[in-house]
């Protein structure tokens, strides 16, 4: 195996056109902490093994990745998205990956757009404060018009809830599924 962490595989070019090993390899410092991710706590991970799982994790992408791309290439489109991969995963007999990553794919941009919708509406309170403020009305007088009466510190900590729902949402789409 070439150790592609040290000084003599940095500059070392593969047989891919000129692509640096390094460049063409996924980094090893990643593929140890997923590795450690499924193993027990007290489990030790030679660097063998990490770089054997290296070479084989960015072969597998490229592999899928070369097949996605020659789709969109076929269909005259320069990017290659989710969608793409997931039919080359199909394509290609990873049917049993498939199904699990288009599931993921639906869930993750329901949530984008779930996101994007939450952070309008979050933009469209603080413009509303923000011109409400700039009324000299006394303190704790209400803000809004029409139906709408809030005061300025509901407004401010129905934004902050919204953040912070926000944070959790983050925080929950990071775990593994």
């Amino acid at each position: 195996m070439v150790d592609n962490t040290g000084a003599a595989g940095a500059g070392a070019s593969s047989d891919d056109g000129g692509i640096k090993e390094q460049e063409r390899l996924l980094p090893i410092a990643n593929v140890g902490r997923i590795m450690k991710q499924i193993l027990p706590a007290n489990a030790k991970i030679s660097k063998e093994a990490k770089e054997t799982m290296q070479e084989c994790v960015s072969e597998f992408i490229s592999f899928i990745t070369s097949e996605a791309s020659e789709k969109c290439r076929k269909e005259r489109r320069k990017t290659v998205n989710g969608d793409d991969i997931c039919w080359a995963l199909g394509t290609l007999g990873f049917d049993d990956y498939a199904g699990p990553i288009r599931r993921y794919l639906h869930k993750y941009r329901e949530l984008e757009g779930e996101r994007a919708n939450q952070q309008d509406k979050a933009s469209n309170s603080n413009s509303n404060i923000n011109i409400n403020e700039e009324r000299e009305e006394p303190a704790g007088s209400s803000y809004g018009a029409d139906d709408e009466q809030i005061t300025r510190n509901q407004a401010l900590a129905s934004i902050s809830f919204k953040s912070n729902v926000n944070e959790r949402s983050n925080s929950f789409n990071s775990r593994r599924y």
